[in-house]
């Protein structure tokens, strides 16, 4: 994410000062930005906006916004901010990339958290318009503005999340459709390969163009609510992982990475599969309503 990132703001010709504690990780920094680009058909120019550091402190030490984007791990994130802020100027922005993990918990450790705030990217963040701006009960009204404008003036669509809640709202729905596409498998009603198609033959073509609520509307909030009525009360409504998720992980079927999960994989397929959504994603281009 790190790297996608600091390629939006490059392109933009925004000067981006890049730190990793891993040396290999920092030093292929630019080769993996120069892939995305040749990737995407643009020139090389943007590489010269990025520099690479060996130490927090000089990463940011001029800083106008810092974008963390660690693994999600809660003692990590905060150690690091409490490092960033000392560090960075005082009238910088501190934004961390989580995807759940709520900010507030992630700032706990800041002095100044009316500047800190979330800024969670959708992976690949150069192809994926959506950032969404999470607000925590000491987050400043211009630490918001700020960010929404920095972002939107590099082409991203950034959104307002005004309560800090984990998950916020992308991966809440997301993850309440993994939910109830597992529990359907668990349950013996169809395997997973019948899920994905379902998905992406039928209301998944629709989702680019036309939201849920979007929908609800369309076809009528009466008949939502009839539907509601009949359906809701058998959906899974399993407040933890389910077991069959769970069984998964404990057998070593990690998915792609490790040739099977729900489906088995071959290393063929994953290419393919990314090479299928990285065209897709290049078409749709960032034309959101």
């Amino acid at each position: 994410m790190g790297h996608g990132i600091a390629q939006v703001f490059a392109l933009s010709a925004h000067p981006v000062r890049m730190f990793d504690p891993s040396a290999s990780a920092l030093s292929s920094v630019h080769q993996r930005i120069a892939a995305n680009l040749a990737a995407l058909g643009q020139g090389q120019d943007a590489l010269r906006h990025v520099s690479l550091h060996e130490t927090l402190g000089n990463a940011v030490k001029d800083a106008h916004f810092v974008f963390e984007c660690g693994p999600e791990d809660l003692s990590l994130k905060q150690a690091l901010f409490a490092e960033i802020e000392a560090g960075a100027p005082a009238s910088a922005i501190l934004a961390s990339n989580t995807s759940v993990i709520p900010i507030t918990a992630i700032m706990r450790r800041v002095r100044d958290a009316t500047r800190a705030l979330g800024t969670h990217w959708w992976n690949p963040p150069y192809l994926i318009p959506l950032v969404e701006v999470i607000r925590t009960v000491r987050t400043s009204n211009e630490s918001i503005e700020r960010t929404l404008a920095l972002l939107t003036s590099v082409g991203k669509t950034p959104v307002r999340v005004e309560r800090d809640v984990p998950g916020f709202v992308g991966n809440r729905l997301q993850h309440a459709l993994w939910r109830e596409a597992i529990a359907l498998v668990q349950a013996g009603i169809c395997d997973a390969r019948t899920v994905d198609t379902v998905v992406k033959a039928s209301f998944g073509r629709r989702l680019a163009v036309l939201g849920p609520l979007e929908n609800a509307d369309l076809v009528g909030t009466d008949l939502t609510l009839a539907i509601h009525n009949t359906v809701l009360p058998h959906l899974n409504r399993s407040d933890s992982a389910l077991p069959l998720l769970r069984q998964l992980v404990s057998e070593g079927k990690l998915g792609m990475k490790s040739g099977e999960g729900f489906r088995r994989w071959s290393q063929n397929d994953r290419a393919e599969i990314s090479a299928r959504l990285l065209r897709h994603l290049q078409r749709l281009g960032s034309d959101v309503s």
